[in-house]
């Protein structure tokens, strides 16, 4: 089952003692900092838990999936989300 914002807010306020309020402005400001960092192509990283960075995606060539029509797909960016070694070594307990 995956955890919701409302219920990550409510869980982390509880375990910090912060109110949900507070917890939920943190999030936002901390979503606004990788969003912000993103889009100038930097990269955030949280050793051990995470990294967020931007990654380009070269032109390359599609189909068409109604037609079977080749297309080319331009060039463009993606973000990649990388799990850090606590995160990985938590997910293999």
């Amino acid at each position: 089952m995956a955890m919701n914002r409302k219920e990550l807010v409510a869980a982390v306020a509880e375990r910090s003692g912060n109110t949900q309020a507070a917890v939920s402005d943190v999030l936002d400001a901390l979503f606004e900092v990788f969003t912000a960092q993103v889009k100038k192509g930097e990269k955030v990283s949280i050793p051990g838990w995470l990294a967020v960075e931007r990654t380009e995606r070269k032109e390359r060539t599609g189909r068409n999936p109604r037609t079977g029509e080749e297309i080319t797909i331009p060039a463009g960016h993606s973000v990649k989300v990388t799990a850090g070694s606590k995160l990985k070594a938590a997910a293999s307990e």
